[in-house]
Formats: C-alpha cells, sequence, structure tokens
C-alpha cells in the first residue's frame, strides 16, 4: 500500500510540472520554448547558477533559467553574450580580479533587500519628528 502512494505522489507531481510547463511562462520555460530548443537549440554554456545558454543558425540567442525566470540572475559576461555584445560565447576559465564581487541578482522583494535607517520596513526604527513644537 504504501509504494502505491509514492507512485500516486510521483504521478500527480509530473501531471502538475506538465501543467505548469504549458501555462505558466515564469516557471522555467514553456512548452513551445522547450519545443522551439529540441529543435533548433544549439547548446552554448552554463553559468554559475546553471542557467542554459542557447542560441540558432539565424543567430537568435536565448537563456532557459534553472529556477525562477528573472533576467537580473544573468552574470555580466554571460549579458554581454546575449544581447550581442560579443561575438564569443564566455569561457569557463575567465580571470577575475581579486576586487571583482560576485554576482547577485535583484534582491527587491525578498528578505535580503537593502531596508536603510528610516525606511518603513527596516528593522531598525527611527523616530524621525517630522516638524518642531511651538514654544511660547
Amino acid at each position: 500500500m504504501c509504494g502505491f502512494k509514492i507512485i500516486k505522489n510521483e504521478s500527480n507531481k509530473l501531471v502538475i510540472n506538465l501543467f505548469k510547463s504549458i501555462f505558466i511562462w515564469w516557471n522555467n520555460q514553456t512548452i513551445g520554448t522547450f519545443l522551439y530548443t529540441l529543435i533548433y537549440g544549439k547548446y552554448v554554456g552554463k553559468d554559475e547558477f546553471e542557467n542554459k545558454y542557447y542560441s540558432n543558425n539565424s543567430g537568435k540567442r536565448w537563456v532557459i533559467y534553472k529556477k525562477i525566470v528573472e533576467a537580473s540572475q544573468i552574470p555580466a559576461e554571460w549579458h554581454m553574450w546575449i544581447h550581442f555584445l560579443k561575438k564569443n560565447s564566455p569561457t569557463n576559465d575567465l580571470k577575475k580580479f581579486e576586487w571583482q564581487q560576485k554576482h547577485e541578482p535583484n534582491l527587491t522583494g525578498t528578505n535580503k533587500a537593502y531596508k536603510p535607517n528610516g525606511s518603513l520596513l527596516s528593522d531598525a526604527k527611527k523616530s524621525i519628528k517630522k516638524y518642531d513644537t511651538w514654544k511660547t
């Protein structure tokens, strides 16, 4: 009986993932992108976030995101390639300087977003007096 539950849970996940791939564009890729990539796509490479980059014979370039479809997840070297600023795709042995920081996607809307002092969302609340009292 326990084995049947596992198979049933796996088949439910398969159906849900199929539904997501057909109708939800922000969940990895749609079925149309999958088919286009399967037929015309030539694999170019993968970045540090495991996003996969493709191109075709006519020069079109695109990315298949690993998790959430968020354009700020593309590192600078791949951003240059996908926007035709560089002809060749970046290599994995790219030399980085010690002052260069690791790429971070846009954190707006997450718990790690920047919240300056005085912000309504900041943990450190500041008492900001909006006016001076009138003294007689």
